[in-house]
């Protein structure tokens, strides 16, 4: 296998498959998935890097990428990487305070936006970043602010390269292009103060594909891969780069909510995701067996059954399954599994890596029950995304998976999980001090996460960052009990409160739809959301449900009470970060008075 340096990564990968279809991306105004080939893949690549020079990109110039996902996201990386240059994506839903920071701090002169929404936020701000000297639009129906005198549109940049006027400055910058240069500068989404410009270096991501071609043997070049996370993160980053070097062909998901259509147009055979994506799949299922009744629903269940007997309990252990259940199982394979698989639009299945948090057992367990190749793992910013990941019929339901090829894992002080290896970063940008404290005087990052080994797996215990001490002294976890309650079907989101206080209290948003079904079974009358969620027999319903799944918990470690909110946790006002995880601080704050209430309420327990 041949490892190319991300520069000519494309072109060599041209050269080899010509005019076979590298990416594709849907064109909402006519409904059609549109195709690039690889040879025009490399030819718009080598315009919009002529194009760059022609604005006067130097080597080891940061540029920025504020975008949804779109096929110019790749032309604009892969143009910066011919120059030597650096590529810093921006979340398509960063808020003008994050985009000004991140541009400051990297010193950004040409900044690249998608639509209006990041067209109108980089625009806003534009007076109080000194360096940003022009805004390169993606989408040519972003109506230009009437003051707007220096931004062009993606098409006028690309003239600007035509005829490859400048390609032997690019051939001589891309000679020079060593291991040891920067690629990328990741930005984290910052859930604990301010983010920090984690580096990539290309020496990460060609170590990522030399590892990941030892451990992930089914993926091919006969692969087609739906790009659905943002190419901001690093899990879809990463995986992105890994699938141009392997010669998958790439399915632009542009709007993420538009997923579930999507996706049954393409059909794909791998997709990385996050474990809420599985958790909407099993909700879905158990509404469907919960409507069905007699023969239907008994079948359902018992294909669930007999799938977790198969796969989980005698293939996942190395054993033969009985007969009688082999046989069980071919035939739901070829009816219930089928169906399920198609209704969600992944028959066509190769395998589905899922990160980014935990996924909870019971989402795990069935999703593999079904013959779904749900790939779990654990990774960072920092370590080029994964460190370990689990494969084929080599899982443990509660465990992360066996660490990658090379990459050195040891258990620290407070059983902080330590890495080092090729795909480790080298620090953060502009950040001495921060970088000198992540890494012990071996040359380990601390990763703030703490887990154990077991029969060579890697297991997580909690967020050594996010543990909450009560005022009784009692550690608490917050993620693990979020974990295990967002599997309710009335569950959407979860915070949990704990920290310097005397029990665990939780603010909790509702499935809205399914109380409000919930509420007209119940023949109960009500004026607005806020009204109902406050009715005694919606609290007393979830009660129910929370200390149904919260018993395997100590104690001191269970919800004694909880408010549910009228409105979901949002990006707006700070509460989430772009990748959709709790600012508790925020949280905190934003939800002062009701917090307290809550404390109020229950001085004696």
């Amino acid at each position: 296998m041949n490892y190319y340096h991300l520069s000519v990564l494309v072109d060599r990968q041209a050269e080899k498959y010509g005019d076979r279809i590298a990416l594709r991306y849907r064109d909402y105004e006519t409904s059609q998935w549109l195709s690039v080939s690889w040879n025009q893949f490399s030819e718009t690549n080598r315009v919009a890097a002529n194009a760059l020079v022609a604005l006067g990109v130097k080597e080891e110039e940061n540029i920025a990428i504020f975008s949804q996902n779109m096929p110019e996201c790749f032309y604009t990386e892969f143009s910066a990487f011919a120059n030597r240059a650096v590529s810093v994506p921006l979340y398509a839903t960063s808020s003008a305070t994050q985009a000004q920071y991140i541009i400051n701090d990297a010193e950004i002169r040409l900044l690249f936006v998608g639509e209006q929404l990041q067209y109108d936020t980089a625009f806003s701000i534009r007076g109080y970043c000194e360096t940003l000297e022009k805004l390169i639009i993606f989408d040519r129906k972003v109506k230009k602010d009437p003051r707007d005198v220096t931004s062009i549109y993606f098409d006028e940049f690309l003239a600007m390269g035509k005829d490859l006027p400048h390609q032997e400055i690019i051939k001589e910058r891309t000679s020079r292009a060593s291991e040891d240069d920067l690629a990328n500068i990741l930005y984290t989404s910052g859930t604990t103060g301010e983010s920090k410009g984690v580096m990539l270096h290309h020496s990460n991501y060609l170590e990522a594909f030399r590892i990941h071609d030892i451990r992930l043997t089914t993926m091919t070049d006969k692969d087609i891969s739906m790009n659905f996370l943002p190419l901001t993160h690093v899990f879809e980053k990463a995986w992105s780069h890994l699938c141009i070097h392997k010669g998958v062909q790439i399915c632009i998901n542009l709007k993420p909510m538009d997923i579930q259509m999507t996706i049954k147009e393409i059909r794909p055979t791998l997709m990385c995701n996050v474990p809420r994506f599985w958790e909407k799949v099993y909700a879905g299922v158990q509404e469907k067996i919960n409507e069905t009744k007699g023969v239907k629903k008994s079948l359902m269940l018992d294909a669930i059954r007999v799938g977790k007997i198969h796969n989980v309990d005698y293939l996942r252990n190395g054993k033969t399954p009985p007969l009688h259940i082999q046989l069980k199982y071919k035939f739901y394979e070829k009816t219930v599994y089928q169906l399920l698989k198609k209704t969600v639009g992944i028959e066509n299945g190769n395998f589905f890596p899922a990160a980014g948090a935990a996924i909870p057992e019971q989402i795990y367990e069935f999703v593999r029950s079904v013959g779904i190749e749900m790939i779990s793992g654990y990774g960072l910013t920092e370590s080029t995304a994964t460190v370990a990941c689990s494969w084929q019929n080599d899982y443990d339901i509660k465990s992360v998976g066996r660490i990658m090829p090379d990459v050195e894992v040891k258990i620290g002080d407070n059983d902080e999980i330590m890495l080092k290896g090729k795909t480790i970063t080298k620090g953060y940008y502009k950040k001495p001090a921060e970088t000198a404290t992540a890494f012990d005087e071996e040359g380990f990052f601390h990763t703030g996460d703490a887990g154990y080994f077991k029969d060579g797996r890697l297991f997580l215990t909690e967020r050594l960052k996010d543990l909450f001490k009560t005022s009784n002294g009692k550690y608490i976890a917050p993620q693990a009990l979020e974990t295990k309650l967002v599997v309710d079907r009335y569950i959407d989101q979860i915070a949990i409160i704990a920290d310097q206080r005397k029990f665990v209290s939780a603010l909790i948003i509702p499935v809205y739809s399914y109380v409000e079904e919930y509420a007209k079974k119940k023949n109960m009358v009500y004026n607005s959301v806020e009204d109902l969620l406050q009715k005694p027999e919606i609290i007393k319903l979830f009660k129910g449900r929370i200390d149904t799944l919260q018993q395997q918990f100590m104690h001191y470690e269970q919800i004694k009470h909880f408010t549910l909110l009228p409105k979901p946790f949002s990006m707006e006002r700070g509460e989430l970060t772009n990748t959709l995880k709790l600012k508790r601080s925020v949280i905190a704050k934003n939800y002062k008075d009701i917090i307290d209430k809550m404390y109020e309420e229950n001085v004696n327990l």
